[in-house]
């Protein structure tokens, strides 16, 4: 293993000078000698590859009477879920104040409702884990905010205070309500930095202390067994008045510090970055492909797949995916489609034109769809994400469309997600057939609810049984997908990628390298039957014969320089010789 001390001093010094660096970095040292014997040993974790694939839910997703949530999500998912996906990304299962549990009142517990360590241990036996840090901000009712309410020493300088009236008009957030909240402290009122809302109280990473306590939540989320931690807004980590507050400098040496301890200390554990924010700055989290994270969520896909699909066009889609580069073997994107959050707009902003983001913005709205905004520098405000359902986004719900146009539409999304490079996540209401849940809205104000509803285990259970409903038919299909994707090599997270122009109404590129191991994937994006012209010999090479879809298994022929394809037809066509 490196000696990697070197780096983490200059990282340090970087952040806090010569002198303060140097103490910090004893400290470090200590905490980590202390991490590293409680750790439990680190093993090298399998590479990332096509059996990859990683399911995203809340701990509480299904409950039954008398049985704490999270053991019911593990008898769950070892029924349903073994050899579909490998990974479970946890949404925050610490004790919360709010916010569905991104308010974390103690980071190192499993709230008591929920269940124990030793379930998540029970589901980390047969998955992969992904851990939320939730590190940008910590509960208002959290021991650290009450500590530093009362003064106390130690958590002085954990949170960010402000005096007098600064100009903060150039600050970037994702939210309207005013950015400094008052609270009542032992020695008067204070006023300190609320990015999120007035429940979650900025950290201030100004302060070593500070960032030598995440640094040891880390490496105990290691211990714990996640072997990814995934850095919620991260970019908004480091304030600066004066600048926009988001992507400086000091986040991502941060970044880079948290990735160089976990490379010496716990080196099966990756870094995601979760960063709605437009394409461009979203991959600068790669960092230089080695020193930042490992995978970045792929933001620019959920908005970008559902304006192909609505429109009938894949001209947007082939154009970003062919300028799709990984900056090392060592770096990937996280794709994913939806999550507990809404479908982020910022992502497109120079990929799709105004106009196509207002039409997109108009079509999920008349499908039953909430829009969120975000104040802008200046103070105005702009469309930040739309909150929806996103098997009703590609819906009409005006009755007029067959149920099963609908779902070969949302088939056919997914496809094209699992398609990419990268690692794909799929969330439990897309895999499972869901659709919105308004009432959830109406329950607790808050327009991300609408995707968030939770479910009695024996119903679910009983209605995925059924061969007749939605949710049925919905995981039958995406469940052939994903035992696809994890039958050929080409679907490496790291593997091969060419984009290729099969016209306006057909998603088409190549996996894997040239050959016996390519798989070329075909996706018609629209409701009307395509009809392609192809280069067998070209795409495939001299020796090729004819082919096979990996989902269905048929054979298809040499086509004869044209090959149909049904609407929203998926084909992953493997050569045979």
């Amino acid at each position: 293993m490196p000696d990697l001390s070197a780096a983490i001093l200059t990282h340090l010094k970087g952040l806090y000078g010569d002198t303060e660096g140097a103490r910090a970095f004893h400290r470090l040292r200590k905490l980590t000698d202390r991490q590293r014997g409680q750790l439990r040993q680190p093993f090298p974790a399998p590479a990332l590859s096509e059996h990859d694939a990683i399911l995203i839910t809340y701990a509480d997703q299904l409950r039954e009477a008398g049985t704490p949530p999270l053991r019911t999500l593990a008898a769950f998912c070892e029924r349903h879920l073994v050899g579909l996906v490998n990974g479970v990304h946890l949404l925050p299962f610490y004790p919360s104040s709010s916010d569905d549990g991104f308010s974390v009142i103690d980071y190192r517990a499993v709230d008591p409702l929920l269940g124990e360590w030793q379930d998540i241990a029970r589901i980390g036996s047969r998955f992969r884990l992904m851990f939320d840090a939730i590190i940008n901000h910590a509960s208002a009712r959290s021991g650290w905010f009450q500590a530093f309410l009362q003064d106390d020493p130690h958590y002085r300088d954990f949170f960010i205070t402000v005096e007098g009236v600064p100009d903060l008009s150039h600050v970037v957030r994702p939210r309207t309500h005013p950015l400094l909240t008052r609270f009542e402290a032992a020695g008067g009122p204070r006023q300190v930095w609320t990015t999120f809302s007035t429940d979650q109280i900025d950290l201030n990473y100004h302060s070593p202390d500070l960032l030598l306590e995440i640094l040891d939540t880390l490496l105990f989320y290691a211990g714990q067994g996640a072997e990814f931690i995934r850095l919620d807004a991260i970019a908004y980590l480091w304030k600066e008045i004066g600048t926009p507050c988001i992507h400086l400098p000091q986040t991502h040496r941060i970044i880079q510090l948290f990735r160089t301890v976990l490379d010496e200390v716990a080196p099966h554990v990756m870094l995601i970055t979760e960063t709605n924010v437009p394409h461009a700055d979203n991959l600068s989290y790669f960092g230089d492909g080695t020193n930042e994270a490992q995978l970045v969520y792929n933001f620019a896909l959920p908005p970008l797949v559902l304006h192909t699909l609505q429109t009938g066009s894949a001209r947007a889609l082939t154009a970003w995916a062919a300028g799709l580069r990984l900056p090392t073997d060592r770096a990937t994107f996280f794709n994913f489609l939806a999550s507990h959050d809404g479908v982020g707009i910022n992502p497109v902003r120079g990929i799709l034109a105004g106009d196509e983001i207002d039409s997109l913005v108009e079509r999920i709205t008349r499908r039953g769809g909430l829009v969120s905004y975000k104040r802008d520098p200046g103070g105005g405000e702009s469309v930040y994400e739309l909150n929806v359902n996103y098997f009703d986004a590609l819906s009409d719900l005006t009755g007029g469309e067959r149920i099963e146009t609908q779902i070969e539409r949302f088939i056919a999304a997914h496809a094209i997600m699992l398609s990419l490079v990268g690692v794909p996540g799929v969330y439990f209401h897309s895999l499972f057939g869901s659709r919105g849940w308004p009432e959830g809205v109406a329950l607790t104000g808050m327009n991300r609810s609408l995707n968030r509803q939770k479910f009695a285990a024996g119903g679910f259970e009983r209605e995925l049984a059924d061969a007749s409903s939605l949710r049925h038919h919905i995981f039958r299909r995406l469940a052939r997908l994903l035992r696809a994707r994890a039958s050929h090599p080409a679907f490496d997270p790291h593997g091969g990628q060419r984009v290729l122009d099969a016209g306006s109404a057909v998603f088409a590129l190549q996996r894997g390298p040239r050959g016996a191991d390519e798989v070329l994937c075909l996706q018609n994006v629209s409701d009307k039957s395509q009809t392609l012209k192809l280069d067998w010999q070209e795409i495939f090479g001299a020796g090729a014969g004819g082919a096979h879809d990996l989902i269905t298994g048929r054979v298809v022929p040499p086509p004869k320089g044209l090959l149909a394809l049904e609407a929203y037809e998926t084909l992953w066509l493997t050569p045979t010789p």
